[in-house]
């Protein structure tokens, strides 16, 4: 079974910022709903008592908007060898492929160089660029700038704000941008990222220093979904330990009327 708790927001900690684009919907669903879908997915930090949010900054960042000071999350061993630390991609769309181009050579401290994709890649994987942008007509440059992890992650960040507010970002989880465009209309580019170990997200999260959104992507087993808490529950006055008993009391009702189903197959979700 998952491990459910109800934990302090306080001591949750965001490895990625929250996507505007999509925590401000869930805040207005939650006030109209009223329910926790599902629980954000944290991962103990070794010797202290704080939760870095493998997945869910947007609900975490709705939550603490509403003023909820416990939220019930799954938590999960980050050296499980069945966890995957995996990455996104951003397709960018609506804005034109040469304004695009303009908006990155804003960005201060980056490199820009014309390359192709397979070198492009290998690049990638050594860590020897932040990323790299390929457009429909087959173009691909790299994004290239010096410094340590937090360094890079703040340059990340300046690149990923110049085109965030003007476009519509979808999350692509293959680095192949002809493979993407029979799904998609008025696509500017792919700007692909790198995988990142859970070491540096640890030690991004820790001090705060948060990756840009909708980069990191963990594939979480025995992942606990749909179980519409009532934010009432959360919000209220009982102690700590009296949600987590009342979680635990809700959990053994959910099993004793048959409503827990465990899916092991990989599944499409058409109605998100």
């Amino acid at each position: 079974m998952p491990d459910l708790r109800v934990v302090p927001a306080a001591m949750l900690l965001l490895h990625e910022q929250h996507d505007v684009q999509r925590s401000e919907p869930l805040l207005r669903r939650l006030q109209t709903d009223r329910v926790l879908k599902n629980p954000p997915v944290v991962a103990p930090v070794r010797g202290e008592q704080r939760y870095v949010v493998l997945d869910g900054a947007n609900r975490v960042a709705a939550m603490r908007a509403l003023g909820i000071v416990h939220i019930a999350v799954q938590v999960v061993d980050y050296e499980d060898a069945e966890l995957v630390l995996d990455t996104w991609h951003h397709l960018v769309k609506g804005i034109g492929a040469g304004h695009f181009k303009g908006m990155l050579q804003a960005a201060q401290g980056v490199e820009i160089e014309r390359s192709d994709a397979s070198h492009a890649r290998a690049r990638l994987a050594r860590r020897e660029i932040l990323a790299f942008v390929e457009y429909a007509n087959g173009e691909v440059w790299t994004l290239q700038a010096s410094g340590d992890l937090h360094q890079r992650t703040r340059r990340l960040n300046e690149i990923v704000d110049l085109y965030k507010v003007q476009a519509r970002i979808f999350r692509a989880s293959i680095d192949h941008l002809p493979s993407l465009l029979p799904f998609h209309d008025d696509v500017a580019a792919l700007v692909v990222f790198p995988r990142f170990a859970p070491a540096e997200i640890i030690d991004l999260a820790r001090v705060g220093a948060c990756l840009p959104a909708g980069i990191t992507r963990h594939v979480i087993p025995r992942r606990a979904l749909r179980i519409n808490l009532p934010l009432t529950v959360l919000s209220g006055g009982a102690s700590l330990s009296e949600k987590n008993a009342w979680l635990a009391d809700w959990l053994k009702q959910q099993l004793a009327s048959r409503t827990v189903r465990y899916y092991h197959e990989s599944t499409f979700l058409f109605d998100e």
